[in-house]
């Protein structure tokens, strides 16, 4: 039973729960306290280090023949409540609330403890995405089978059969429950019941179907936290809590330092998803005109002797073509290039540090044959004055 009462020392409003002592002609009542206190003094050592969504236990004393177990007053609105005086919530608003009171139950869980009342009606929101859990299941225990929990107008449809039927006391009963109600907070309806699912075959309704705007991830939470067998749901709350959890954006990885500077400077061509390069990052175009004006002057004078020496068409095509060749062996770097002259080797480093080898045989060969012409013209000018 519990009752409402103001601690006198503290000043402060409390919450009681006792055994029904109505039933206290039951062959198993001594059994039943027994396990009333045992919890008490289990919920009292979980309050020497408050969980800020576990209510808290106070005191826990014996009146003449009555246990007493003293409880912190929670303020505020239960779940109950707000669904029925604004229908269902936003997954926004309630899965942070849910989360909470899940990490409350697995805390319980780790001490040996399992609530088995984890409603609506038990879970108290005090503000915005702040919970609190009350109203441990401990003295329900206390009441014969005929009038457990599964006869309570609030605890009916969050319950799981093997609860209501053989009073287990395993994890996956909270884990029922607290899914049980998650389907109720963002429904705005009660779920089928577990006993009508196990003996008349009824179908669950999936949550997503009377609230489409929920996600596909919370749906799975719902129905999974709900499987009809024990067996079937997640084995722990942290494992259903994982499965409600919203998976976080994986960071890209790491830049090596060499992938660094192919940014910077990119040998390839960007492909049309890429960020465009920007001008100032481009990589100066660089023209070795000393080098240039060598190889410009060996080939002047090369034009300028086969002048002079009246040589025929034949070998100024032979020149032009070697020429060509030498320009074109240092461009794709052929082994015979060994035998280009050093002006032009020299030339051919320069260049392709910024250009292609088509650039930089374009411009070999350019400047070899300007060359050559820049002889014989040189021998036409100086034969013309004399």
């Amino acid at each position: 039973m519990t009752y409402k009462a103001l601690h006198v020392e503290l000043n402060q409003k409390v919450v009681i729960k006792t055994p029904n002592e109505y039933l206290s002609l039951d062959p198993e009542y001594d059994k039943y306290v027994e396990r009333f206190i045992q919890e008490g003094r289990t919920l009292a050592r979980l309050s020497q280090d408050p969980h800020p969504h576990i209510v808290g236990v106070i005191d826990l004393f014996k009146e003449g023949a009555i246990h007493c177990l003293v409880m912190d007053f929670v303020p505020g609105e239960n779940l109950f409540e707000t669904v029925r005086r604004r229908g269902g919530l936003t997954e926004a608003e309630i899965v942070p609330c849910i989360r909470q009171i899940g990490e409350a139950l697995a805390v319980v869980h780790q001490a040996g403890l399992v609530h088995r009342d984890a409603h609506p009606g038990n879970i108290m929101l005090r503000s915005i995405n702040k919970a609190v859990l009350i109203d441990f299941g401990i003295a329900k225990e206390l009441v014969p089978k005929t009038l457990s929990s599964k006869d309570i107008a609030g605890n009916k449809g969050f319950a799981p059969y093997e609860q209501m039927s053989s009073g287990s006391r395993e994890p996956m009963v909270d884990i029922y429950c607290l899914a049980a109600t998650l389907y109720y907070a963002v429904t705005g309806q009660r779920p089928t019941t577990s006993l009508a699912r196990k003996l008349e075959n009824t179908s669950l309704t999936p949550p997503k179907q009377i609230n489409p705007s929920i996600s596909d991830r919370l749906n799975q939470a719902i129905i999974e936290g709900m499987a009809l067998e024990a067996k079937d749901r997640p084995q722990s709350m942290q494992v259903w809590l994982a499965i409600l959890e919203e998976p976080k954006a994986t960071p890209p990885p790491p830049v090596d330092r060499v992938y660094r500077k192919e940014v910077v400077r990119p040998k390839a061509k960007l492909n049309s998803e890429a960020i465009p390069e920007k001008p100032a990052t481009k990589s100066p175009k660089i023209i070795p005109w000393g080098w240039l004006a060598v190889v410009l002057l060996s080939y002047l004078l090369i034009g300028y002797l086969l002048a002079a020496s009246n040589a025929s068409y034949i070998a100024w095509a032979v020149a032009w073509a070697v020429a060509v060749a030498v320009a074109w062996a240092w461009a794709v770097a052929v082994p015979w290039a060994v035998a280009v002259p050093w002006a032009v080797a020299g030339a051919g480093d320069k260049l392709q540090e910024s250009f292609s080898k088509v650039h930089t045989f374009l411009i070999l060969a350019s400047t070899s044959s300007l060359g050559l012409g820049l002889g014989w013209l040189g021998h036409r000018i100086f034969n013309t004055g004399s």
